[in-house]
């Protein structure tokens, strides 16, 4: 497809003007989607110092929350998978590119519910399986939005409407930081101790207020006529293997993940500093594990498909499993820096902040993020050569500016 619709001749170096015209309401609607992702992501990175000392969790404890929003993305792209494997269709392409975003909203919209019934029993399980099922019903989104988006115009152009998704979503993640943690602590610079003391009605309010724009997203979208039902019936090739191998990573990781929370069942208050130090050395050889179990089952499944490519599917391309393993690295790193941020501020060396202040902060980390995406998303609108130039020097100017205004 790229080879055949590339706006620039390859041979001649002649701007093609035959491109498949773009379907911008369309694509306006699809991008709001994609501010909910990054609002409600990056907001976790506030949530999680805030459930550290309001819960006097550990800092393991603390990242339980990104471990529970992420995990279900591969949980929901492992049963997309299985389904696709035991059918050979493709649930979302059968529901359609619009359906699926529509469902995977109100799947979102209870987790919000979740999230307020655990907020108001102040149960922080309950608030893990609430960042769960929000984060599931994004799973199914995403899995549409990507493909949707290259759809709503030609092929060679479908990278650049991405990267427009993804400034919006950077957008998304640059405020959501600072709209939590007004939600938690209002215009009150609240110390750690005076933290635990806090009422967490705001965050009630604040998930309702996210519930209903994700049943009004999943309206917009459901009744809008601008936007294709991107149905499609073709088969899916069986990948038994593949699955096989999934499935088995997905189980080391849970009994890894199993191991490392057995060691809290244990009162430590009577422990010595060498058997509790014993028990953190544990804990990070099973968190190892858990990083090599993901690598290993990735290279492992390229070279075993490489000798016999029946029962693999796609996990014969090395773009796939390369890709699979960047984004793994990538992701972890970005969503990290993020959600450790609040605690390295709070150290002394880099300046004894308390977490009601780290959120501007975190705002500014993932404003930077939004830089980039900006710039590249000038693409999406196929400016001529001078006016991009200018663009690429002002766009980024521009968001700038919009981090600071904002956090100022």
């Amino acid at each position: 497809i790229m080879a055949t619709s590339n706006p620039i001749s390859e041979n001649t170096g002649v701007k093609n003007n035959n491109l498949k015209p773009t379907n911008y309401p369309a694509l306006t609607t699809l991008v709001v989607v994609f501010f909910f992702w990054g609002f409600i992501a990056a907001g976790n990175s506030v949530f999680i110092p805030f459930c550290k000392d309001y819960f006097s969790l550990d800092q393991f404890q603390s990242q339980l929350i990104d471990y529970a929003f992420y995990f279900a993305y591969f949980f929901g792209a492992l049963l997309l998978f299985f389904y696709a494997n035991s059918t050979q269709k493709d649930l979302v392409a059968k529901w359609g590119f619009k359906r699926s975003i529509v469902y995977g909203l109100l799947l979102s919209a209870i987790g919000a519910v979740i999230m307020i019934i655990a907020v108001n029993a102040k149960s922080y399980p309950g608030m893990l399986i609430g960042f769960f099922m929000v984060a599931f019903g994004f799973s199914l989104q995403q899995t549409a939005a990507n493909p949707f988006a290259i759809s709503l115009g030609d092929p060679a152009t479908g990278a650049n409407r991405i990267n427009l998704g993804g400034s919006v979503n950077s957008f998304g993640t640059m405020i959501g930081p600072l709209i939590v943690a007004f939600a938690l602590f209002g215009v009150v610079k609240a110390s750690d101790e005076q933290i635990a003391g806090l009422s967490l009605d705001k965050v009630s309010i604040l998930y309702a207020f996210v519930c209903g724009l994700f049943v009004a997203a999943a309206a917009l979208f459901y009744f809008s006529k601008k936007v294709p039902d991107g149905v499609d019936e073709s088969k899916v090739e069986k990948a038994n293997k593949a699955l096989i191998a999934l499935v088995i990573m997905a189980v080391l990781i849970i009994v890894s993940f199993g191991i490392v929370m057995s060691t809290y069942t244990m009162d430590t208050s009577s422990l010595s500093d060498e058997i509790i130090m014993a028990l953190e050395d544990k804990r990070i050889l099973w968190l190892c594990v858990s990083l090599v179990v993901i690598i290993v089952t990735l290279v492992l499944s390229y070279f075993r498909a490489n000798k016999n490519q029946d029962g693999w599917g796609a996990m014969k391309y090395p773009q796939l499993v390369l890709g699979m393993l960047a984004i793994f690295v990538y992701v972890g790193v970005e969503v990290a820096i993020g959600s450790n941020l609040g605690e390295l501020l709070k150290s002394e060396a880099f300046g004894g902040l308390p977490t009601s202040v780290s959120a501007s902060y975190i705002s500014m980390y993932w404003g930077s993020l939004m830089i980039g995406r900006w710039a590249g998303s000038i693409n999406v609108f196929n400016p001529e050569k001078s006016l991009k130039k200018a663009l690429l020097i002002a766009v980024p100017l521009l968001a700038f500016g919009v981090i600071i205004l904002v956090n100022s």
